[in-house]
Protein backbone atom coordinates (compact mmCIF):
# COMPACT_ATOMS: atom_id res chain seq x y z
CA UNK A 1 0.00 0.00 0.00
CA UNK A 2 1.44 3.34 -1.10
CA UNK A 3 0.89 6.98 0.59
CA UNK A 4 0.70 9.93 -1.31
CA UNK A 5 3.56 12.10 -1.17
CA UNK A 6 2.94 15.13 1.00
CA UNK A 7 2.59 18.44 -1.46
CA UNK A 8 4.85 21.58 0.02
CA UNK A 9 2.37 24.11 1.58
CA UNK A 10 1.32 26.72 -0.68
CA UNK A 11 3.11 30.46 -0.89
CA UNK A 12 0.49 33.14 0.76
CA UNK A 13 -1.70 34.97 -1.78
CA UNK A 14 -2.42 38.37 -2.18
CA UNK A 15 -6.07 37.72 -2.25
CA UNK A 16 -8.90 37.82 0.37
CA UNK A 17 -6.90 34.90 1.92
CA UNK A 18 -3.57 37.05 2.87
CA UNK A 19 -2.90 37.76 6.33
CA UNK A 20 -3.70 41.50 6.64
CA UNK A 21 -0.68 43.98 7.19
CA UNK A 22 0.08 44.66 10.46
CA UNK A 23 -1.69 47.65 12.11
CA UNK A 24 -0.11 51.04 12.09
CA UNK A 25 0.79 52.17 15.56
CA UNK A 26 -1.71 55.24 17.01
CA UNK A 27 1.80 57.15 17.00
CA UNK A 28 1.96 56.93 13.29
CA UNK A 29 -1.41 57.66 12.41
CA UNK A 30 -1.69 61.18 14.76
CA UNK A 31 1.70 61.84 12.65
CA UNK A 32 0.10 60.96 9.60
CA UNK A 33 -3.09 62.90 10.18
CA UNK A 34 -0.65 65.61 11.72
CA UNK A 35 1.14 65.64 8.07
CA UNK A 36 -2.24 65.91 6.21
CA UNK A 37 -2.94 69.19 7.64
CA UNK A 38 -0.77 71.70 5.71
CA UNK A 39 -1.89 74.60 8.71
CA UNK A 40 -0.30 71.91 11.08
CA UNK A 41 2.50 71.31 9.28
CA UNK A 42 2.87 75.29 8.59
CA UNK A 43 2.95 76.20 12.06
CA UNK A 44 5.07 73.08 13.33
CA UNK A 45 7.69 74.49 10.85
CA UNK A 46 7.93 78.20 12.39
CA UNK A 47 7.61 76.56 15.79
CA UNK A 48 10.94 74.77 14.73
CA UNK A 49 12.33 77.38 12.93
CA UNK A 50 11.64 79.44 16.35
CA UNK A 51 12.89 77.29 18.94
CA UNK A 52 15.99 76.87 16.09
CA UNK A 53 16.75 80.75 16.25
CA UNK A 54 16.45 80.70 19.94
CA UNK A 55 19.02 78.22 20.34
CA UNK A 56 21.35 79.36 18.00
CA UNK A 57 21.19 82.88 19.61
CA UNK A 58 25.06 82.96 20.71
CA UNK A 59 26.03 81.69 17.10
CA UNK A 60 23.77 84.20 15.61
CA UNK A 61 24.68 87.40 17.61
CA UNK A 62 28.43 85.94 17.02
CA UNK A 63 27.95 85.84 13.23
CA UNK A 64 26.39 89.26 13.70
CA UNK A 65 29.25 90.57 15.43
CA UNK A 66 27.11 91.92 18.57
CA UNK A 67 25.38 91.08 22.24
CA UNK A 68 22.64 91.98 23.82
CA UNK A 69 23.98 94.32 26.78
CA UNK A 70 26.53 96.55 24.62
CA UNK A 71 25.44 100.11 24.32
CA UNK A 72 25.96 102.13 21.20
CA UNK A 73 25.27 105.59 21.96
CA UNK A 74 26.65 106.77 18.38
CA UNK A 75 23.88 105.21 16.69
CA UNK A 76 20.89 106.95 18.53
CA UNK A 77 20.28 110.44 17.71
CA UNK A 78 20.52 112.24 21.83
CA UNK A 79 18.97 115.88 20.60
CA UNK A 80 15.71 113.42 19.53
CA UNK A 81 15.35 112.01 22.82
CA UNK A 82 17.32 108.44 21.73
CA UNK A 83 16.23 107.83 18.46
CA UNK A 84 17.86 105.38 16.40
CA UNK A 85 19.78 107.02 13.61
CA UNK A 86 18.89 106.13 10.31
CA UNK A 87 15.36 104.19 8.55
CA UNK A 88 13.56 101.50 9.84
CA UNK A 89 15.12 102.23 13.57
CA UNK A 90 18.95 101.52 12.33
CA UNK A 91 18.37 98.55 10.41
CA UNK A 92 22.27 98.39 8.87
CA UNK A 93 24.94 95.60 7.96
CA UNK A 94 26.28 95.77 11.34
CA UNK A 95 22.98 95.82 13.66
CA UNK A 96 20.08 93.70 11.11
CA UNK A 97 17.43 94.77 12.62
CA UNK A 98 18.17 97.80 13.40
CA UNK A 99 18.93 98.99 17.63
CA UNK A 100 16.92 99.41 20.73
CA UNK A 101 16.02 103.23 20.98
CA UNK A 102 17.64 105.34 24.11
CA UNK A 103 20.89 102.54 24.12
CA UNK A 104 21.23 101.12 20.80
CA UNK A 105 21.76 98.24 21.85
CA UNK A 106 21.81 95.22 19.63
CA UNK A 107 17.29 94.84 18.32
CA UNK A 108 18.15 91.15 16.83
CA UNK A 109 19.91 89.55 19.78
CA UNK A 110 18.21 90.85 22.41
CA UNK A 111 15.00 89.74 20.25
CA UNK A 112 16.98 85.80 20.07
CA UNK A 113 17.66 86.08 23.82
CA UNK A 114 13.95 87.52 24.37
CA UNK A 115 12.60 84.34 22.77
CA UNK A 116 14.91 81.71 24.74
CA UNK A 117 12.70 83.44 27.62
CA UNK A 118 9.64 83.04 27.03
CA UNK A 119 9.86 79.69 25.00
CA UNK A 120 11.58 78.19 28.41
CA UNK A 121 8.90 80.34 30.98
CA UNK A 122 5.86 78.59 28.42
CA UNK A 123 7.29 75.06 28.20
CA UNK A 124 8.65 75.00 31.97
CA UNK A 125 5.06 75.95 33.39
CA UNK A 126 3.11 73.88 31.64
CA UNK A 127 4.95 70.80 32.89
CA UNK A 128 4.78 72.25 36.29
CA UNK A 129 0.61 72.74 35.51
CA UNK A 130 0.70 69.43 34.00
CA UNK A 131 2.26 67.31 36.79
CA UNK A 132 0.19 68.64 39.56
CA UNK A 133 -2.91 69.04 37.41
CA UNK A 134 -2.62 65.19 36.36
CA UNK A 135 -1.49 63.92 40.40
CA UNK A 136 -4.28 66.09 41.58
CA UNK A 137 -7.02 64.74 39.23
CA UNK A 138 -6.01 61.31 39.32
CA UNK A 139 -6.01 61.31 43.32
CA UNK A 140 -9.84 62.83 42.83
CA UNK A 141 -11.15 60.52 40.29
CA UNK A 142 -9.02 57.17 42.21
CA UNK A 143 -10.29 58.52 45.42
CA UNK A 144 -12.88 57.98 47.93
CA UNK A 145 -16.01 60.23 48.03
CA UNK A 146 -14.42 62.24 50.76
CA UNK A 147 -11.24 62.80 49.21
CA UNK A 148 -12.94 63.61 45.83
CA UNK A 149 -14.45 66.32 47.22
CA UNK A 150 -12.02 67.94 49.25
CA UNK A 151 -9.64 67.89 46.01
CA UNK A 152 -12.54 68.92 43.60
CA UNK A 153 -13.06 72.07 46.14
CA UNK A 154 -9.77 73.16 46.47
CA UNK A 155 -9.59 72.77 42.28
CA UNK A 156 -12.65 75.11 41.99
CA UNK A 157 -10.50 77.46 44.36
CA UNK A 158 -7.73 77.78 42.10
CA UNK A 159 -9.54 78.24 38.92
CA UNK A 160 -11.99 80.58 40.50
CA UNK A 161 -8.63 82.58 42.39
CA UNK A 162 -7.80 85.88 39.70
CA UNK A 163 -4.52 84.77 39.00
CA UNK A 164 -2.64 87.30 37.44
CA UNK A 165 -3.52 89.60 40.31
CA UNK A 166 -1.70 86.94 42.38
CA UNK A 167 1.01 86.48 40.36
CA UNK A 168 1.81 90.17 40.00
CA UNK A 169 1.66 89.73 43.62
CA UNK A 170 4.26 87.20 44.39
CA UNK A 171 6.50 88.53 41.53
CA UNK A 172 6.61 91.25 44.08
CA UNK A 173 7.61 90.51 47.09
CA UNK A 174 10.10 87.65 45.97
CA UNK A 175 13.52 89.08 46.40
CA UNK A 176 15.11 90.25 43.49
CA UNK A 177 17.86 87.71 43.07
CA UNK A 178 15.86 85.27 42.77
CA UNK A 179 16.14 84.12 39.07
CA UNK A 180 13.07 85.79 37.72
CA UNK A 181 12.58 83.03 34.70
CA UNK A 182 12.71 80.28 37.26
CA UNK A 183 10.07 82.44 39.70
CA UNK A 184 7.77 82.74 36.47
CA UNK A 185 7.80 79.45 35.98
CA UNK A 186 6.96 78.43 39.47
CA UNK A 187 4.02 80.98 39.83
CA UNK A 188 2.55 80.25 36.67
CA UNK A 189 2.17 76.66 36.97
CA UNK A 190 1.18 76.54 40.92
CA UNK A 191 -1.53 78.90 40.34
CA UNK A 192 -3.04 77.86 36.99
CA UNK A 193 -3.09 73.79 37.57
CA UNK A 194 -6.69 73.62 38.21
CA UNK A 195 -7.86 73.26 34.44
CA UNK A 196 -5.72 70.25 34.13
CA UNK A 197 -6.79 68.51 37.34
CA UNK A 198 -10.57 68.94 36.26
CA UNK A 199 -10.24 67.42 32.79
CA UNK A 200 -8.05 64.47 34.43
CA UNK A 201 -10.68 63.95 36.77
CA UNK A 202 -13.25 63.71 34.28
CA UNK A 203 -11.51 61.33 32.59
CA UNK A 204 -10.69 58.88 35.26
CA UNK A 205 -13.99 58.97 36.47
CA UNK A 206 -15.16 57.51 33.06
CA UNK A 207 -12.41 55.29 32.53
CA UNK A 208 -12.41 53.64 36.01
CA UNK A 209 -16.18 52.27 34.90
CA UNK A 210 -14.63 50.52 31.66
CA UNK A 211 -13.89 46.48 31.92
CA UNK A 212 -10.32 46.90 31.48
CA UNK A 213 -9.51 49.16 34.95
CA UNK A 214 -12.42 46.32 36.66
CA UNK A 215 -10.37 43.48 35.47
CA UNK A 216 -7.14 45.15 36.75
CA UNK A 217 -9.06 45.72 40.26
CA UNK A 218 -9.67 42.05 39.92
CA UNK A 219 -6.09 40.88 39.09
CA UNK A 220 -4.97 42.33 42.44
CA UNK A 221 -3.97 45.66 41.61
CA UNK A 222 -3.67 48.72 43.88
CA UNK A 223 -4.85 52.11 43.22
CA UNK A 224 -1.34 53.47 41.86
CA UNK A 225 0.06 50.02 39.75
CA UNK A 226 -3.89 50.84 37.84
CA UNK A 227 -2.99 54.39 37.50
CA UNK A 228 0.62 53.85 36.33
CA UNK A 229 -0.53 50.84 33.98
CA UNK A 230 -4.18 51.21 32.60
CA UNK A 231 -5.20 54.94 33.47
CA UNK A 232 -1.84 57.22 32.34
CA UNK A 233 -1.61 55.75 28.76
CA UNK A 234 -5.55 57.08 28.02
CA UNK A 235 -4.78 59.68 29.56
CA UNK A 236 -1.86 61.08 27.16
CA UNK A 237 -4.00 62.43 24.68
CA UNK A 238 -6.41 64.68 26.53
CA UNK A 239 -3.41 65.75 28.32
CA UNK A 240 -1.26 66.58 25.32
CA UNK A 241 -4.35 68.11 23.44
CA UNK A 242 -5.07 70.65 26.87
CA UNK A 243 -1.42 71.09 27.22
CA UNK A 244 -0.81 72.43 23.22
CA UNK A 245 -3.76 74.55 24.75
CA UNK A 246 -1.77 75.90 27.61
CA UNK A 247 1.49 76.44 25.58
CA UNK A 248 0.54 79.58 24.21
CA UNK A 249 -1.68 81.25 26.99
CA UNK A 250 1.34 80.90 29.09
CA UNK A 251 3.74 82.97 26.50
CA UNK A 252 0.94 85.83 26.67
CA UNK A 253 1.11 85.72 30.75
CA UNK A 254 4.99 85.76 30.53
CA UNK A 255 4.66 88.68 28.59
CA UNK A 256 1.98 90.18 30.33
CA UNK A 257 4.02 90.00 33.31
CA UNK A 258 6.96 91.70 31.78
CA UNK A 259 4.92 94.19 30.23
CA UNK A 260 3.56 94.68 33.62
CA UNK A 261 7.19 95.06 34.98
CA UNK A 262 7.03 92.23 37.53
CA UNK A 263 8.36 89.84 35.47
CA UNK A 264 11.96 89.66 33.87
CA UNK A 265 13.73 92.16 34.86
CA UNK A 266 16.76 94.29 32.34
CA UNK A 267 19.17 93.83 31.41
CA UNK A 268 17.98 90.27 30.20
CA UNK A 269 15.44 90.71 27.39
CA UNK A 270 12.15 89.85 27.05
CA UNK A 271 8.98 90.64 24.47
CA UNK A 272 6.69 91.79 27.65
CA UNK A 273 9.72 93.81 28.61
CA UNK A 274 10.44 95.00 25.19
CA UNK A 275 7.05 95.97 24.69
CA UNK A 276 6.50 98.33 27.94
CA UNK A 277 9.33 99.92 27.25
CA UNK A 278 8.31 100.37 23.61
CA UNK A 279 4.80 102.38 24.46
CA UNK A 280 6.82 105.78 24.78
CA UNK A 281 8.25 105.10 21.02
CA UNK A 282 5.68 103.86 19.06
CA UNK A 283 5.65 107.16 17.13
CA UNK A 284 9.11 107.88 16.96
CA UNK A 285 10.46 104.13 16.08
CA UNK A 286 7.57 102.15 14.80
CA UNK A 287 9.92 98.95 14.26
CA UNK A 288 10.37 98.68 18.01
CA UNK A 289 7.07 98.15 18.77
CA UNK A 290 6.55 95.84 15.50
CA UNK A 291 9.07 93.40 15.75
CA UNK A 292 8.14 92.17 19.64
CA UNK A 293 4.76 92.20 19.13
CA UNK A 294 4.61 90.57 15.85
CA UNK A 295 6.89 87.98 17.13
CA UNK A 296 4.71 87.05 20.20
CA UNK A 297 1.61 87.37 17.80
CA UNK A 298 3.13 84.65 15.51
CA UNK A 299 4.32 82.58 17.88
CA UNK A 300 0.87 82.56 20.04
CA UNK A 301 -0.48 81.41 16.79
CA UNK A 302 1.69 78.91 15.44
CA UNK A 303 1.06 77.31 19.17
CA UNK A 304 -3.02 77.64 18.60
CA UNK A 305 -2.93 76.09 15.23
CA UNK A 306 -0.94 73.15 16.22
CA UNK A 307 -2.76 72.46 19.68
CA UNK A 308 -6.19 72.48 17.07
CA UNK A 309 -4.18 70.11 14.99
CA UNK A 310 -3.09 68.03 17.66
CA UNK A 311 -6.45 67.99 19.55
CA UNK A 312 -8.25 66.69 15.99
CA UNK A 313 -5.58 64.03 15.23
CA UNK A 314 -5.69 62.20 18.49
CA UNK A 315 -9.58 62.34 17.95
CA UNK A 316 -10.71 62.44 14.74
CA UNK A 317 -14.03 61.97 15.45
CA UNK A 318 -13.64 65.81 16.36
CA UNK A 319 -12.81 67.09 13.16
CA UNK A 320 -16.12 65.15 11.90
CA UNK A 321 -18.46 67.47 14.47
CA UNK A 322 -16.61 70.36 13.79
CA UNK A 323 -17.82 70.11 9.91
CA UNK A 324 -20.66 69.17 10.93
CA UNK A 325 -23.18 72.14 8.81
CA UNK A 326 -20.57 73.24 7.08
CA UNK A 327 -20.35 73.37 3.06
CA UNK A 328 -17.32 70.31 3.79
CA UNK A 329 -19.37 68.28 5.55
CA UNK A 330 -22.00 68.34 3.39
CA UNK A 331 -20.22 67.76 0.24
CA UNK A 332 -18.36 64.86 2.35
CA UNK A 333 -21.85 63.48 3.40
CA UNK A 334 -23.39 63.92 -0.33
CA UNK A 335 -19.78 61.94 -1.66
CA UNK A 336 -20.66 59.59 0.78
CA UNK A 337 -24.16 58.67 -0.22
CA UNK A 338 -23.56 59.32 -3.95
CA UNK A 339 -21.01 56.34 -3.39
CA UNK A 340 -23.29 54.48 -0.95
CA UNK A 341 -25.60 54.01 -3.90
CA UNK A 342 -23.27 53.52 -6.83
CA UNK A 343 -21.56 50.50 -3.95
CA UNK A 344 -25.14 49.32 -4.14
CA UNK A 345 -26.05 49.10 -7.95
CA UNK A 346 -22.84 47.50 -8.35
CA UNK A 347 -23.42 44.27 -5.78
Amino acid sequence: MTTAPELPPAPPSSGAGAAPPPPVSDARQVWRRLRGRPSAVVAGGVLVLLVVLALAAPLLAAIEGQDADSYHDALVDSARGGVPIGSFGGVSGDHWLGVEPGTGRDLFVRLLYGAQVSLLVAVGATAVQVLIGVAIGLAAGLGNRLLDTFLSRVTDVMVALPMLVLAIALTAVVPVDFPRPLLLILVIGLLNWGGTARIVRAQTLTLKQLDFVAAARLAGSGRVRVARRELLPSLAAPVITYGAILLPSNIVIEASLSFLGVGVKPPTPSWGQMLSTAQTWFRADPMYVLLPAGLLFVTVLAFTVLGDAVRTALDPREAGRLRVGTRAGRRARTGGGAATSLKETAS
